[in-house]
């Protein structure tokens, strides 16, 4: 194995410290802490350097510590989520390569209405959807009816999601808008709400494609009058996980069906021109029919969460999962329009 000088950029608060224990379960700094105490483990050098507002460390580090790589695990830049594409832009015209995924991929998913007119486009299912720019009232297209469920248009990682967010009238739903623009500074997005199953499917590679098995959220304990969706409190919030048994692991679905989810995952990847790894979501309604509602370009990887779980059901280990990510940065060629 070719040891690397690896060049870690993470949120300025989140460095882990060497030598430090391990963060606790649903700490903010897992993920830091796993990729950081992990890859130093296998031998490669490291300067991990804290970012918020200031390009300037950026360039500086380069120039100094001369990296094989940089690993990227900033998830905003000056606490703007739709800003991290700035920062692999500014990556690529240092020519420096990097983990994750494309400026390009960047932009067309955190963006949910784009992201869904390109799904549309290439005949991927996904929710119909209007959108609710700041300082305007919803209006909904003849087509759509309730529930529907509203978010923020670009924020990610469940941001601004409760059980308000399903809107069964007008009522509802004008006040869960104000609620987006008024809270998020962001324009809403209002699906038509799909009540079923919560499906992801992690998807590694560029132009070859490694697709993990389905993995399902389960909610073994939520009373039944609550809707079952991955809000804020259900992602980031341990004790409410062990309150009502909310967990992930490999869906039992019936044959033939995961291999069509997967599919679809890899066409989604394809149709947003993500490239390093990706972790793409779903409803399943009781007929079986899966929706795309959400592509996560560079999703969560720390060792505990979905991503890294599911890999390790197809025998890539967490170490090897990383080693994997280096390599896919480092064949990653910019000037290489799409993938094909």
């Amino acid at each position: 194995m070719k040891k690397h000088r690896v060049l870690v950029l993470v949120h300025k608060d989140l460095i882990p410290k060497e030598g430090a224990p391990k963060p606790d379960e649903g700490s903010v700094s897992r993920m830091e802490w796993d990729v950081v105490t992990t890859l130093r483990n296998r031998g490669h050098a490291l300067l991990v350097v804290g970012v918020h507002d200031d390009l300037t460390p950026i360039k500086s580090s380069i120039a100094e510590f001369k990296p094989t790589i940089v690993w990227n695990l900033l998830e905003a830049f000056d606490d703007v989520g739709v800003f991290d594409q700035n920062v692999v832009s500014y990556l690529e015209l240092l020519k420096v390569p990097y983990t994750g995924c494309n400026p390009r991929g960047l932009t067309l998913a955190r963006d949910k209405a784009l992201a869904r007119k390109l799904l549309s486009y290439h005949r991927i299912p996904a929710p119909d959807f209007t959108v609710v720019p700041l300082e305007r009232r919803s209006v909904l297209p003849k087509r759509m009816s309730y529930p529907l469920i509203v978010k923020s248009l670009t924020y990610e990682s469940s941001t601004g999601i409760s059980q308000a967010s399903v809107v069964a009238n007008e009522e509802q739903l004008e006040k869960r808008v104000k609620f987006i623009h008024d809270t998020l500074f962001t324009a809403a997005i209002v699906e038509q709400f799909v009540n079923g199953r919560e499906l992801y499917v992690g998807v590694l590679g560029n132009h070859r494609l490694r697709v993990f098995p389905v993995w399902e959220m389960s909610f073994a304990k939520m009373p039944d009058d609550n809707w079952r969706i991955a809000t804020e409190r259900v992602k980031w919030s341990v004790a409410y996980q062990k309150k009502h048994g909310i967990d992930t692991a490999e869906a039992k679905l019936e044959d033939g069906l995961a291999a069509k989810v997967q599919h679809l995952a890899k066409r989604a990847y394809r149709a947003l021109e993500l490239s390093g790894y990706a972790r793409i979501d779903f409803r399943m309604d009781e007929s079986g029919k899966a929706y795309v509602i959400e592509a996560n370009p560079n999703p969560q990887l720390a060792e505990q969460e979905d991503f890294a779980q599911s890999a390790g059901h197809v025998r890539l280990s967490y170490a090897h999962l990383l080693e994997r990510i280096m390599a896919l940065g480092l064949e990653w060629q910019p000037n290489r329009m799409g993938i094909d």
